[in-house]
This record gives C-alpha cells, structure tokens and sequence, in this order.
C-alpha cells in the first residue's frame, strides 16, 4: 500500500522532514517512490517556508490510491491542499503531565473506595470470628492447665 509519509532528516535537535511517497513496508528513512515536499517544525507556523508541497503531485498520487498519514494529513490541511482531519479526543492531552497521574489516581480512587468497602464487610464478621476463638482460647486455657496440673500431680505419685 502507497503511504504519503514523512521521512526525518537534518541533524541533532534540528529535524527536517521530508514529505515523501513510499510503500508502507519500507522503512521510515528508508527508499521512497518520490519525494514531493519538505516540512520544517522549527519555523512559525505563519512562515511560508514550513511546508513546501506539490499540490499537483500529491492530487496525482492520491487518486493512484496512496493514504497519507495522520501527521501529513495535518499538514496537508494547513497548506489547504486537502480538507484538515477531524480532531481526535484525548482529554489528558490538556492537563499537564505532572498531573496526569494525580488525574488517574482520582478515577482510580472510587473504585479503590468499593474495594475498601466490601473488605469492610467482611471485617466485623472476620473481627466476631477472631473474638471468639480467644474466648474460647481462654477457656481451653484453664482446661489445657489443669490437665498440666494434673499430670504434674501424678509425676510425684509415680
């Protein structure tokens, strides 16, 4: 299947990306059909130099059935080449990262709480049973002794 993709180049810190033609099963980096156009994120996006595309060449590739990505799809809809794609819903993308975990902590807590619940439960009837047995301890305690006691009383008589 033909892609449209971007393909990274430039140096250290500073990418550049090519807006390319390539089979999905090569590499990202790797051969490509043709090479139709350059992006550049480090340059304001009110800078015509951005994104430089051939619209004809990508109007040509597309009814030969090539998909672009969700990424050139965007950029694509910025050069007003093709319609922008609609945007995905990912609620967390506004919180910042620091409290992404205390968010999911929040969502997790309810269902901590049910769990805390039903152990609760379980606990008074746990809390009987334990205060029986050392009720009953007790009084095995004598009796255990008293036998003790006994066998202590018949050492001497033997």
């Amino acid at each position: 299947m033909l892609r449209i993709r971007l393909s990274m180049g430039g140096v250290r810190k500073r990418p550049v990306y090519k807006i390319v033609i390539a089979d999905s099963r090569y590499p990202r980096d790797g051969k490509f059909i043709e090479k139709i156009g350059s992006f550049n994120p480090l340059l304001p996006k009110d800078k015509k130099e951005r994104i430089k595309v051939e619209a004809e060449r990508v109007k040509y590739w597309m009814s030969k059935g090539a998909q672009p990505t969700l990424r050139v799809s965007r950029i694509l809809g910025e050069a007003q080449i093709m319609p922008m794609p609609k945007p995905g819903n990912n609620p967390n993308k506004a919180i910042p990262k620091k409290d992404r975990k205390k968010a999911g902590e929040n969502k997790e807590e309810p269902k901590a709480e049910a769990k805390k619940d039903e152990p609760k439960k379980e606990e008074p009837k746990a809390e009987a049973k334990k205060e029986e047995p050392k009720a009953e301890a007790k009084k095995d305690e004598p009796k255990k002794e008293e036998p003790k006691a006994e066998a202590k009383k018949d050492e001497p008589k033997a």
